[in-house]
């Protein structure tokens, strides 16, 4: 695939009021997918997880689809009780760490600017076809959430859905949010509850190798800096996700 320096592409011109300004050695592909992080760099559950992702990630949004409409009636009944406690306005950047194949954005006021990071490249080709699909614009970067490439108070909403259970560093991916963020934003982090898990992920050909050894996976409420605001944690989607917010002072 052909790519080109990512400094030397219009949607770098776009964008660079929130990147941080080194990019000599990041590219961008031409299908406009930025990358600003090298696979051969990442290691531990980060590259597990990676390589389950871009597996998975043909087939991500029919099983989503079909699981959705099984178990809750429709997507949007499952992705309201927590994308209900994000705080967007008229012509807000957004930002969503581990932005996956995008299924979030679809479900998003339009009158905003909406940023996508994840570390598989494959699923952001799928967010890519899928915003496509649903006329709907997005920045899409390939990078790591533990070590966002935006300068400090860039965002006015930040979240996170999926994924966090397994980074290789919850506190730094956590921080990091916090300092993207502007100052008041409510950030919010949605990821899989155990019972999630051990009724599927374990009992699924595809996945279920990738997750024998996870145990006790719970709310990160404890890596929230003790001077963030509003801290909360709740169980959503019958209990299968859980639901952290808190506000940035």
């Amino acid at each position: 695939m052909m790519q080109q320096q990512l400094n030397s592409s219009p949607i770098y011109d776009e964008i660079r009021d929130v990147l941080i300004d080194d990019h000599d050695d990041i590219f961008i592909h031409e299908n406009g997918i930025m990358q600003l992080v090298d696979e051969t760099h990442i290691a531990g559950n980060n590259r597990k997880y990676l390589e389950l992702y871009d597996k998975i990630a043909p087939l991500y949004r029919m099983s989503n689809a079909i699981y959705f409409k099984w178990k809750f009636g429709g997507e949007w009944n499952y992705r309201q009780e927590f994308l209900s406690e994000l705080e967007i306005n008229p012509n807000d950047r957004v930002l969503e760490t581990s932005v996956g194949a995008g299924d979030n954005f679809r479900f998003l006021r339009e009158d905003i600017t909406l940023f996508g990071l994840d570390l598989s490249y494959g699923m952001l080709k799928q967010a890519q076809k899928n915003l496509k699909r649903w006329k709907r614009d997005a920045y899409l970067l390939q990078a790591n959430a533990e070590v966002l490439p935006f300068k400090d108070h860039s965002f006015d909403v930040v979240f996170h859905v999926g994924g966090i259970n397994f980074f290789n560093d919850k506190r730094a991916a956590i921080l990091e949010m916090i300092r993207v963020a502007k100052s008041g934003t409510k950030i919010v982090i949605v990821d899989e509850t155990n019972k999630l898990i051990e009724s599927t992920y374990k009992k699924t050909p595809i996945t279920k190798n990738y997750y024998q050894e996870a145990n006790a996976i719970g709310a990160p409420v404890e890596l929230i800096p003790d001077d963030m605001l509003d801290i909360h944690w709740k169980e959503v989607c019958q209990g299968l996700m859980y639901c952290v917010t808190f506000k940035k002072p």
